[in-house]
């Protein structure tokens, strides 16, 4: 069965079947691109720069209404390696085109043709796609960071390719998917796109914006959607094998027969989670979600909302004098959070995001707090007993738009005894009075600390940095 929810017959964006070369249509069925067997025929039209620039400026008056214009049709046209930087080619027919290694970087592409294209490593960084044809192109290693594909059709299409005579005939629209795999799209808005059937083979989407989009039996097997917003998402029978999705906002999400097989969920946000649906099956859950109480999951989700839309939407999360010990809230984003007493003892608190957090009073002892981003945060009397911070996060944040330059981590009166601490940066840290006997400080980082009348006891301090650091009033020895 094919899609049919979608609308595939699209007024505009009709392309000749006869144009579109036999390498293109080769490629739809699942075969590679042959470098120099095209048929003279049908071999593409090469263009050089300097048609390309004249294609242009013509496009722009075009646009404008202006004498002389013309819509720019590079339709079955070898336009390889060619540079299209900024340029505004909206509405422009591309169709069967060979772009590969092309540089687009900023070019606006609002509502082109790009139907069939050959745009393997293609640069579409901070290019405009919104609302463009895509079905069945080819976009194997291109780079579509920072570019925006709004409500862009990159479902499978209608292609053609050679029967046992040469000549070319309609491909099915299961050969024909739109081919994104091995791309990159780092922080790309791809809102509202339509992407039915598409293969994202090991494609990195890292921090992108895909809310609302229709992936139905799309191909993500090992892709990487860490933090992507996937919000309103049709993943119905998609295939997510293997895909990393810590992270990633998958609210009112649709995964109906996805398959998630050690897909990586840890860390993602859902506004619904049952560990016994089918789906789940063989994916990498998070466990927060699972372990956590009703109450703390929704509190949880709405301070993602909260931290996503810079304050907007959801709200700051409140652990204040709550009792999560023995609990994990690995990989959870808890940052500007307020915790203040909050208990976490033995918790797993490790990758844990708390980038200005406030957990003055609260009780960490022997928490796992390894690799959590801890910059700016606030301690201020907190028990850190035996905690083990090694690879955490604890260096200064410059605030933007703030008098203050720099805002190193607050620990006054923190009591770290025992706390391993081998190797962190806690350069320009408040830690006055803070008792850090016994503490494993090796090859830490003090640079310009204030250790004033703290407690130094046995601690191991080899290797470590102390330039510039606050030593008045220090006690205790230290080898």
């Amino acid at each position: 069965m094919n899609d049919r929810r979608d609308d595939t017959s699209k007024p505009g964006t009709e392309v000749s079947k006869s144009s579109i070369p036999r390498a293109i249509a080769d490629h739809a069925s699942g075969h590679e691109f042959p470098r120099d067997d095209r048929p003279t025929a049908m071999r593409l039209r090469k263009m050089s720069q300097r048609d390309v620039d004249d294609s242009v400026q013509r496009h722009l008056l075009f646009a404008k209404g202006r004498t002389g214009g013309a819509r720019a049709s590079f339709a079955g046209c070898d336009l390889g390696y060619l540079d299209f930087k900024s340029t505004e080619l909206s509405g422009a027919d591309f169709s069967g085109a060979r772009l590969a290694h092309a540089d687009l970087r900023s070019a606006v592409l609002v509502s082109a043709n790009l139907f069939a294209c050959d745009l393997r490593h293609t640069d579409f960084r901070f290019a405009d796609l919104s609302r463009a044809d895509l079905p069945g192109a080819c976009l194997r290693g291109s780079n579509l960071s920072d570019a925006k594909l709004v409500e862009a059709d990159l479902r499978d299409g209608v292609l053609l390719k050679p029967d046992a005579r040469g000549n070319l005939v309609a491909s099915g629209f299961e050969t024909a998917s739109a081919d994104i795999a091995t791309a990159t799209a780092i922080r790309a808005d791809m809102s509202n796109a339509k992407m039915s059937n598409a293969f994202v083979v090991q494609t990195d989407l890292t921090d992108s914006v895909l809310r609302n989009v229709r992936l139905f039996r799309a191909d993500l097997s090992h892709a990487n959607l860490t933090g992507s917003n996937l919000e309103g998402a049709d993943l119905t029978e998609a295939n997510l094998t293997g895909a990393i999705l810590n992270g990633a906002v998958l609210y009112n999400a649709i995964f109906s027969g996805t398959t998630l097989t050690d897909a990586d969920l840890a860390g993602a946000a859902f506004s619904n989670f049952d560990r016994e649906a089918p789906h789940f099956a063989g994916a990498r859950l998070p466990k927060v979600l699972d372990a956590l109480g009703k109450e703390m999951r929704t509190m949880l989700i709405a301070h993602d909302v909260w931290i996503r839309s810079s304050g907007r939407e959801g709200k700051r999360a409140d652990l204040t004098r709550r009792d999560a010990s023995g609990q994990s809230l690995s990989s959870v984003n808890l940052s500007a959070s307020n915790m203040e007493f909050v208990v976490l003892v033995g918790c797993d608190l490790s990758r844990m995001d708390l980038l200005m957090a406030n957990m003055s009073f609260s009780d960490l002892r022997d928490a796992d707090l390894t690799y959590a981003d801890m910059r700016g945060i606030t301690l201020r009397r907190a028990n850190l007993t035996g905690a083990n911070l090694v690879g955490a996060q604890l260096s200064p944040i410059n605030i933007i738009g703030s008098n203050v330059q720099r805002w190193g981590a607050h620990l006054e009166h923190a009591r770290l005894t025992r706390a391993k601490l081998r190797g962190v940066d806690m350069s320009h840290a408040s830690l006055q009075h803070a008792d850090l006997s016994g503490a494993d400080l090796r090859d830490t980082n003090l640079t310009g600390a204030n250790l004033q009348d703290a407690d130094l006891t046995d601690a191991d301090m080899r290797g470590a940095n102390l330039n510039d650091a606050d030593l008045r009033g220090v006690t205790g020895h230290h080898t």
